[in-house]
């Protein structure tokens, strides 16, 4: 845990760098639209390591995956305290139960 915090701290202090010399900067300066669409290329790449990659190309895509949602909540000024008391408020809740508690969920739940 004190990883992921500490790689908080990092993102947030990079933010305001220079673009040329920070990763974390130029998402900042190309927006969230690009850091949303980053995510979601990480994402799918977690996917494919997962069905055809090995377990280090998992662990690569999946550390990505957290970076590119960790940079994302930081730009929405989104703590990650916040992302671990709502999975803090989940736990002991199977997890199709708390989907149906979700507003809409039931009738999504029907169509998946």
């Amino acid at each position: 845990m004190d990883t992921l915090a500490r790689l908080e701290q990092v993102i947030l202090e990079r933010r305001n760098c220079d673009p040329e010399t920070s990763y974390v900067a130029l998402m900042k300066r190309e927006g969230r639209p690009m850091m949303a669409r980053k995510l979601g290329e990480e994402a799918v790449e977690a996917v494919v390591a997962a069905l055809s990659g090995s377990d280090e190309d998992l662990v690569g895509e999946a550390a990505d995956v957290l970076f590119h949602l960790m940079a994302l909540l930081a730009d929405r000024e989104i703590v990650l305290a916040d992302v671990l008391a709502e999975l803090e408020r989940r736990e002991g809740i199977s997890g199709i139960e708390e989907k149906a508690g979700r507003p809409n969920e039931k009738e999504n739940a029907r169509a998946d």
